[in-house]
């Protein structure tokens, strides 16, 4: 069968629930990715200046439920960065109850794009922005390990050396436990043996021990809480959406199979509306440790990304004190692994970049610097898009020509041959391909071989018969494709084309 992954017998979840190593193989994924998501999680509550047992329930909460919602088997979503830089100010200037409310609005205006079909917009955007958004993310993966590598005891250095050498010599060994999960028990052990003095996760923050609660936010339900989250939550709703069909065609493209991004769409906001009520933060599909689940571990079912969700609340709340000696180095040796098989090597490859038009080249680079430059992966992709679409406009425009044809069967007449596509950007130079003065009475626009788009095309074309008709000309258009046709007797006439 084709369609859905979870058709395929592979990667469905009845048929790895039958199968002893496919079922190890998401369970131990599963354990990986909670345990990479921990520090992660308090660390994006700090940055939204929430408690940490937000940032850790959202992930519960997320992991479990888009685990059943979602339309991408085997992605991780749980709270992220940029969800917390977005929302940050809420809980900042009005407290904690609105933050909630706003992650509450956000997930049902997520509901509600998916109904309207926004997911399908991302038939538009180009390749070399999803190459953009590739190795930015790698970037940033990489750059936020940073902080985790400076200024720390010089232990550190030679723990995340180990941990990275496991991770790139087992697999030749053996797969059949992930190799982020051995580094992370083998560094945790050594340092604990060795009473080696390194930052844990517990030096992260406080580790929740009680379960999530539902949880009611506390605002008043008039136009003024409207006004005052509904920015915020439109942002975090559009931030989701982007950054979790990303992520899931970036699997669908690892994992050569499709996924339904609709239903992704109103599942990620099913399960922020969940997420705040039971108190959490709320959050998108996490490209780290989707990677980890996906490349690293092996992963392919919702199994995975249902467990990753259950450990890290069994880990966090039953596991707390055991949890919180993990070294940090373990986790940042297993990010760093994650960033170097996220880039896209290929890309940047001297053979790549000389077969690569310019305008493709600065797409890429352009997505990559404002990505990394505001740490906000919608405003890479937005300015990527834009500028794609800025330089093809600007091609494509070059590519309409206006040819006269002297051949004709009357003196009176002279034959235009228009050619090309015809849209805002191309059509504004059509007026002055033709010559008013020194044509003969009778005008006549072949197109035949050109196609209208747009209203600014209709409009030239007015503009065009008007000023030959003010010097007692006739202007007859033909060779009109039906489309074409169409859009013109619609809008010819109406549009108040005149002299230009």
């Amino acid at each position: 069968m084709t369609g859905a992954p979870e058709a395929d017998e592979s990667y469905g979840v009845l048929a790895a629930l039958k199968s002893p190593r496919r079922l190890r193989t998401e369970v131990l994924a599963g354990i990986v990715v909670a345990l990479a998501l921990i520090p992660e999680a308090i660390s994006f509550s700090i940055l939204a200046g929430v408690d940490p047992r937000l940032g850790l329930f959202a992930s519960f909460t997320m992991a479990v439920s888009i685990a059943f919602l979602g339309g991408r088997p085997a992605m991780i979503t749980a709270a992220t960065g940029a969800i917390a830089l977005v929302i940050a100010p809420v809980a900042r200037d009005y407290g904690v109850d609105y933050f909630i409310a706003t992650v509450i609005l956000a997930g049902i205006l997520q509901v509600l794009f998916g109904v309207l079909g926004v997911a399908k917009l991302m038939r538009f955007i180009p390749r070399m922005v999803m190459v953009g958004f590739v190795n930015a993310l790698a970037i940033l993966i990489f750059m936020a390990q940073l902080e985790h590598l400076i200024g720390v005891p010089w232990a550190v250095y030679p723990l995340v050396a180990v941990g990275i050498a496991i991770m790139v010599l087992m697999p030749r060994w053996t797969k059949v436990v992930p190799a982020p999960l051995v580094a992370i028990v083998l560094i945790t052990g050594a340092v604990v043996l060795a009473a080696i003095n390194v930052p844990t996760v517990g030096d992260q923050g406080d580790l929740p021990d009680s379960l999530p609660e539902l949880f009611f936010p506390d605002v008043p339900l008039t136009m003024e809480t409207l006004q005052i989250i509904a920015p915020f939550a439109v942002a975090m709703a559009l931030v989701g959406i982007l950054e979790s069909l990303m992520t899931a065609k970036l699997v669908d493209d690892i994992t050569d199979t499709h996924s339904n991004k609709t239903r992704e769409t109103w599942g990620q906001g099913v399960a922020n509306i969940i997420t705040g009520f039971f108190g959490g933060m709320g959050g998108c599909a996490m490209i780290g440790q989707t990677m980890i689940n996906v490349k690293a571990s092996g992963a392919r079912t919702r199994i995975s990304t249902f467990l990753a969700g259950v450990f890290l609340l069994i880990l966090v709340v039953a596991l707390g004190d055991v949890v919180a000696i993990i070294p940090m180095a373990a986790l940042v040796a297993v990010m760093i692994m994650v960033s170097v098989g996220t880039f896209d090597w290929h890309s940047i490859k001297p053979n790549t970049l000389k077969r690569l038009p310019k305008t493709e080249i600065t797409v890429m680079v352009a997505t990559v610097v404002v990505t990394v430059w505001t740490h906000n992966l919608a405003y890479g992709v937005l300015a990527g898009v834009i500028i794609a679409v800025i330089l093809v406009a600007h091609r494509v425009a070059h590519l309409t020509t206006v040819t006269r044809l002297d051949a004709s069967d009357e003196d009176d007449t002279r034959v235009y041959a228009v050619t090309g596509e015809l849209f805002f950007a191309s059509s504004n130079d059509l007026y002055y391909q033709f010559d008013y003065t020194g044509d003969p009475t009778n005008i006549i626009i072949d197109m035949s071989q050109a196609h209208i788009w747009d209203a600014s095309s209709v409009a030239a074309l007015d503009a065009i018969t008007t000023k030959y008709e003010s010097r007692g000309k006739n202007v007859r258009i033909v060779g009109m494709n039906e489309d074409s046709a169409r859009r013109h007797k619609l809008l010819a006439g109406h549009l108040g084309g005149g002299e230009h």
